[in-house]
């Protein structure tokens, strides 16, 4: 009689053995995300400090337990900006690499290429930076958001902003892709609402420069040459550093034109140019360091200073931000599957260091504050800061959902 009992046990032992097994090996396995940045090249910067939130972020929440008892790992790579270096990236990321999510992209034209291939794959991707309307709008699909303003809400802003000044006759300088002719292709559109009055310089006297760009004298000349109002400044990165240098060593700032730069809070930028970069000079921003004193913004300021020695910039808040949306959407889905993340993203609300945000269900776009500022020196830190320093909200900039030509609903 006791040896049936015995062999009862022994099975019994077994099976809970083997129930509990796969729960343990998930236990066990990281959760594992993909970044692909600028990580070469002029525009570097932005990459190297997307990979610093990105750190800090993983680090932050290893240190608490992890994701859904999970423990996370960061795989890095450089599209170099370019848009099939990108798609390999990506691809190796998700078929060698197995990741369960993707993060990043910088350039509009790269985000372009890529989009299209994502449902392919059927990972997420959870765009920090690339601007261009269309990856939440025409090219919109399930499994990629957005969590930084687009082009139309930081062009509307500089839009609001050039409708309250004197300037009536404007121009622009920016990239020659995407992200430069769109910026300006909505501010004409915006302004124009706001101030029918509005002058355009034509095609042949606005700027556009190829992004490999260095000497940016030419383009100066013809701007000061046609003698606008105003000028909207597009140009990012290595492209806008050397662009203020040389554009203040020509007198450009010198000579009334109202200046509007679209991204030229960015403090990758406001390091490099230290005092070179003009005071008074309306620029943009997706996160401004002291653009709140939420606790959250305020512990990530202090803990991003201590560890890497900087203020933030918008870079390093986007990835970090997006590992924190990623985290909110595993603990909604209760899950790390890839279906069930990218249904939890779409409609989510989640507190990030730049505010709260609400990736719209419609679009995958995030309803989120726009940021503009004057640059202003300040003896209490090492770069210009922006001051006063104006908040857009989101409801004032984002366009409707069902102007935008995606709806995922």
């Amino acid at each position: 009689m006791r040896k049936p009992r015995l062999s009862w046990i022994l099975v019994a032992f077994l099976l809970a053995g083997l129930l509990a097994a796969p729960v343990s090996a998930l236990a066990e396995k990281p959760v594992k995300m993909g970044f692909v940045y600028i990580m070469s090249g002029p525009f570097s910067t932005y990459g190297q400090f997307a990979k610093q939130g990105a750190q800090l972020a993983i680090d932050e929440i290893n240190a608490q337990g992890g994701i859904l008892g999970r423990q996370v790992e960061a795989y890095f790579e450089d599209s170099t900006g370019k848009a099939d270096v990108a798609v390999r990236a990506i691809r190796k990321l998700v078929y060698q690499n197995g990741v369960d999510v993707l993060i990043g992209l910088d350039s509009s034209g790269v985000a372009k290429t890529v989009v299209p291939t994502i449902p392919e794959m059927k990972t997420p991707l959870i765009i920090t930076h690339a601007a261009t309307p269309d990856v939440t709008g025409s090219l919109c699909n399930k499994y990629t958001f957005r969590i930084s303003v687009n082009i139309n809400q930081n062009i509307k802003a500089a839009a609001l902003l050039a409708a309250e000044s004197q300037a009536q006759t404007w121009s622009t300088i920016g990239p020659d892709y995407a992200f430069g002719h769109q910026s300006w292709e909505y501010f004409k559109k915006y302004l124009k609402e706001k101030k029918p009055d509005a002058v355009f310089l034509p095609d042949d006297k606005v700027a556009f420069a190829p992004i490999k760009t260095t000497d940016f004298s030419a383009y100066i000349t013809k701007l000061m040459e046609s003698k606008p109002d105003g000028v909207l400044v597009s140009l990012w990165g290595g492209n806008l550093i050397d662009f203020v240098r040389q554009a203040d060593a020509m007198g450009f700032f010198q000579s009334g034109t109202q200046v509007l730069m679209t991204l030229g809070a960015a403090t990758e930028v406001l390091y490099a140019l230290g005092d070179k970069m003009p005071e008074g000079i309306w620029v943009g921003t997706r996160y401004w360091f002291l653009g709140n004193d939420t606790p959250q913004n305020v512990a990530f300021r202090k803990a991003y200073q201590k560890r890497f020695g900087q203020f933030p910039s918008y870079n390093a808040q986007g990835a970090y931000a997006a590992v924190l949306t990623y985290k909110a959407a595993a603990e909604k889905a209760k899950s790390t599957d890839k279906e069930a993340i990218a249904a939890a993203l779409a409609g989510l609300t989640v507190t990030l260091p730049v505010g709260t945000i609400t990736l719209r269900p419609e679009d995958h776009q995030a309803l989120t504050d726009a940021f503009w500022g004057r640059t202003a020196a300040d003896s209490a830190y090492p770069i210009r800061i922006l001051k006063p320093f104006k908040v857009f909200p989101a409801q004032d900039v984002t366009p409707p959902a069902d102007t935008t030509g995606c709806n995922l609903r």
